[in-house]
C-alpha cells in the first residue's frame, strides 16, 4: 500500500485564495491524501467555500488559534499520514502529480524529509512568476553559507515531528527555517531533493512585508540559532538574505 500523505492547510479570511488552495489538493492524481484543514475562525466566505469540498476534507476545525504556527501544529497532532507536508491558503500544487511524484521520491530515496522548487507569482495574476527559488541537492553544512530549503515544498515523515519536535511557537516568522534548520543541521535527519518546481505562492510573506519585518526575522533567525545550541558563521545570517537575490533573474 502507497504511504498516506497528510496535506495540512491553515487559513483565516482567505476568500480570495482558499479555493485555488483547496482545488490543487483534492485534484492530485495521488489517492491516499488525508487533508487537514485548520481554519483560525473567520468571518468571511472562508468556511462557505471549503464546505463546497467537505467530501474531500478529512477534517476541518475552525477556532481561534494563537497564530499561523499554533494552527499548523494542531494539524500535525491530527495528522494520521507517514508524510506530512503544509500548504498554507495563498500557496497551491503546481499540477496535479505532484504529490504523486514526491512519494515517488520519498520511496527511491528512502528518506525523512523531501523538498523541491517553487515560483513566487503575482498576488492577483498568479501566472506572472515574481521569483523562482532554485534550490539545490543538501550538503553537509549549507546552513551555515545562509542556505535553506522553501518551507512550502518541505515534506517530513511523521516520526521526525515526533522524535525532534514541532514548531516552536516563540517564534512569530522564522518558526519555519527554525525547524528546517533543527531537523537538518542539528539532527542531521536524511532529505532528499525533487528538482522540479511544485508550489505556486503568492507574494507577500510576513518576513518579507517590510524592512521592519526583515530585521526582526533576521533576529529571530539569529535566535533559532541559539536555542538549538549552535553557532552560525560571522556572515551566515547575512547571507541567507543575500541568498534570494538571485531567485528574482532565473
Amino acid at each position: 500500500m502507497q504511504p498516506k500523505v497528510s496535506i495540512i492547510t491553515v487559513c483565516f479570511n482567505s476568500e480570495k485564495t482558499i479555493e485555488d488552495t483547496i482545488k490543487s489538493v483534492v485534484n492530485q492524481t495521488y489517492e491516499n491524501i488525508e487533508y487537514i484543514v485548520i481554519d483560525g475562525g473567520s468571518t468571511d466566505k472562508t468556511i462557505e467555500i471549503i464546505n463546497k469540498y467537505k467530501e474531500n476534507i478529512s477534517t476541518l476545525i475552525s477556532e481561534k488559534d494563537n497564530g499561523i504556527y499554533d494552527a499548523i501544529n494542531k494539524g500535525i497532532k491530527l495528522a494520521s499520514g507517514d508524510i506530512i507536508a503544509n500548504l498554507n491558503s495563498d500557496d497551491f500544487y503546481i499540477d496535479n502529480e505532484v504529490i504523486s511524484d514526491v512519494v515517488a521520491a520519498f520511496n527511491e530515496a528512502k528518506t525523512d524529509l523531501l523538498y523541491a522548487d517553487l515560483y513566487y507569482v503575482d498576488a492577483k495574476d498568479t501566472s506572472k512568476i515574481i521569483r523562482y527559488w532554485k534550490s539545490k541537492s543538501y550538503k553537509e553544512g549549507l546552513f551555515l553559507k545562509g542556505w535553506m530549503p522553501p518551507h512550502p515544498t518541505f515534506f517530513v515523515k511523521k516520526e521526525v515531528y515526533q522524535n525532534y519536535g514541532m514548531f516552536n511557537l516563540e517564534f512569530k516568522s522564522a518558526a519555519d527555517y527554525e525547524i528546517m534548520l533543527r531537523f537538518i543541521h542539528r539532527y542531521k535527519a536524511s532529505i532528499t531533493y525533487l528538482p522540479r518546481v511544485i508550489v505556486r505562492m503568492r507574494v507577500g510573506g510576513v518576513s518579507n512585508a517590510s524592512l521592519k519585518n526583515r530585521i526582526k526575522a533576521n533576529r529571530e533567525d539569529k535566535r533559532a540559532w541559539e536555542i538549538n545550541g549552535l553557532k552560525p558563521h560571522p556572515l551566515t545570517l547575512i547571507f541567507k538574505p543575500l541568498s534570494k537575490l538571485g531567485q528574482f533573474f532565473k
